[in-house]
């Protein structure tokens, strides 16, 4: 069976993961764990921990039980006057775990048998951990993931607030792989949290799996305003020292012009321009179709269309 890592964060990598899980895949997910906003950034703080937020939300997406389970585990308190108000019952579970069972890997794993999930679920590090981004002129830092995330067009570069420490499971991992993804999602504050470890840049240079990128559908503002697919590429192999991003999916699906005006007057979104010959300069091999689909007024990528031309290109390598 072929072994696929992935790396992201967010709503992104959830809906890509349940489509994979759909296909005879040896799939290790991992997640970054610097988020600070919301009902995570609280429990972290309170409690000392990693984000649980992301990996919580990958977890349902790849749980095979019944769906009331998941409506529990998915539920947001919304009395606002209580001290519960906006956690949903995944995090504070995953909160209690990690104090069970005394670390994030441990949690998940528990978490992965309880619902019944195929392939493994793996935190980036074990420890609590915040995004920084360091200004170009070398003056004020930015804190935080969701400071970081208002900010990037100050910012040059990344880092964490302290070195943080891979497990030999991540790492192993990536050794193991016969593909590397990088999923949909927050470009700056979802993906490139992995490619500032170093012991991450390295053990993807030492393999020999090609490098995929899913491209997102829309742009992020603040992060990537006017980003096309080639420019997301462009970041992402600024940050993947010796190697390169091998073949990239992207959509080529006409979306409705109503849709995209939306996006831009509600929420300032644009749709994420298949540039192909800028593509074809970076080396990239694309691999196209239409895959997105549109979800409560919202775009979302087509979990099992996308999967499966993940599936298909690994079939055709095996060739």
């Amino acid at each position: 069976m072929k072994k696929v890592i992935v790396f992201g964060g967010g709503a992104g990598i959830s809906c890509l993961l349940s489509g994979l899980k759909l296909f005879p895949l040896e799939v290790t997910t991992v997640i970054a764990v610097s988020d600070n906003g919301s009902s995570t950034g609280v429990l972290k703080e309170e409690f000392g921990i990693p984000a649980v937020g992301d990996v919580g939300k990958v977890l349902l997406s790849m749980a095979n039980v019944d769906e009331d389970f998941v409506k529990l585990l998915s539920y947001r308190f919304q009395n606002e006057g209580s001290t519960l108000y906006n956690h949903p019952v995944r995090n504070i579970l995953m909160t209690a775990l990690i104090d069970l069972k005394g670390n994030l890997t441990e949690a998940t794993r528990y978490m992965c048998a309880l619902l019944n999930i195929k392939g493994s679920v793996l935190p980036l590090t074990e420890e609590r951990a915040d995004l920084v981004g360091h200004s170009e002129t070398g003056g004020e830092d930015y804190y935080g993931q969701v400071v970081v995330s208002q900010n990037i067009k100050n910012i040059s570069t990344l880092s964490y607030d302290h070195d943080i420490t891979v497990g030999n499971e991540v790492k192993k991992g990536i050794a193991d792989a016969d593909l590397i993804i990088f999923s949909p999602g927050s470009l700056y504050t979802s993906i490139l949290p992995h490619l500032i470890v170093d012991d991450i840049v390295k053990e993807i240079e030492r393999s020999k799996a090609p490098i995929m990128y899913v491209s997102n559908l829309v742009t992020q503002p603040g992060e990537t305003d006017g980003y096309s697919v080639s420019d997301h590429i462009n970041v992402l192999n600024k940050h993947l020292g010796s190697r390169k991003v091998d073949v990239v999916v992207a959509n080529n699906g006409h979306i409705d012009p109503q849709v995209v005006e939306k996006y831009l007057v509600t929420e300032n979104k644009t749709m994420v321009d298949l540039d192909r010959n800028n593509v074809s300069v970076q080396g990239a091999k694309i691999i196209e179709d239409d895959i997105f689909c549109i979800e409560d007024g919202r775009i979302r990528h087509k979990a099992l269309d996308t999967a499966f031309r993940i599936f298909a290109f690994l079939m055709e390598e095996e060739e």
